[in-house]
């Protein structure tokens, strides 16, 4: 992921509700029904979907000195952080450079959020923990969502030629697949100023799986068929403890 535009959900948990069913004797279910059941399990998909509710996220990258120092002044910050509407939804060091860190929070003000970004304050606090690179952030607007806890995630920023288009393939290659190859769809979102701009988090469950099967040809192809514009920026994260 060029930016994080990570993980960084943050972002972080978002309950989903799920529907509750009684088959009394009267429902006409008999035994070896599977057609009532197969109903059953799509009207509660349905009901569950329904009760998701988009959110906006945005992803902080950047390079420090050393983590161990700057970390307790981030944690040290969170009042701040709340302050100007920040939920953490993860923290993450890049498997490639684990000084480079990104921070993935939900956000409930979007014009809070942007009025700290352009805080001097937040520079001098940030300096002062030990940043030694120009933070970079990316605002998006999560659009699928599947709270959990991961050690290991991808972040895949790409930019689209239709949106819906891509989504259609995206859909198509499925969920199912994408587990099998150690790819489990953790978070979907749009960039917010940019909306052909995707962004996909991925936890990992199997790291070896994972790599063979995001810088594949079979990938690569499917990409370009759904309308990925040049080349995606693909990062790995490691949970920062």
């Amino acid at each position: 992921m060029k930016k994080l535009k990570s993980f960084l959900q943050c972002f972080l948990t978002i309950a989903v509700t799920t529907a509750l069913f009684s088959c009394g004797g009267s429902s006409g279910k008999k035994t070896g029904d599977t057609t009532a059941s197969s109903s059953t399990d799509t009207t509660k998909k349905a009901s569950m979907a329904a009760a998701f509710t988009p959110f906006d996220v945005v992803d902080i990258t950047h390079n420090v000195k050393d983590y161990a120092k700057w970390r307790p002044a981030f944690d040290a910050d969170s009042t701040n952080q709340k302050a100007a509407g920040l939920q953490t939804l993860a923290v993450g060091r890049d498997a490639d450079s684990t000084n480079r860190i990104l921070i993935a929070f939900k956000v409930s003000d979007m014009a809070k959020a942007k009025a700290m970004e352009a805080d001097p304050k937040l520079k001098e606090t940030m300096t002062k923990a030990g940043v030694i690179s120009k933070p970079d952030f990316e605002y998006y607007h999560i659009i699928r969502f599947n709270p959990g806890t991961e050690k290991q995630w991808i972040v895949v920023n790409h930019k689209v030629k239709d949106f819906a288009a891509w989504l259609k393939v995206f859909d198509a290659e499925g969920s199912a697949k994408r587990e099998s190859e150690g790819l489990a769809d953790r978070a979907l979102a749009r960039g917010i100023t940019d909306t052909n701009m995707v962004h996909i988090v991925f936890r990992v469950t199997d790291m070896a799986k994972a790599k063979a099967s995001i810088f594949s040809d079979e990938k690569k192809k499917l990409m370009e068929s759904a309308g990925v514009v040049g080349k995606p920026d693909i990062r790995f994260y490691n949970a920062a403890q």
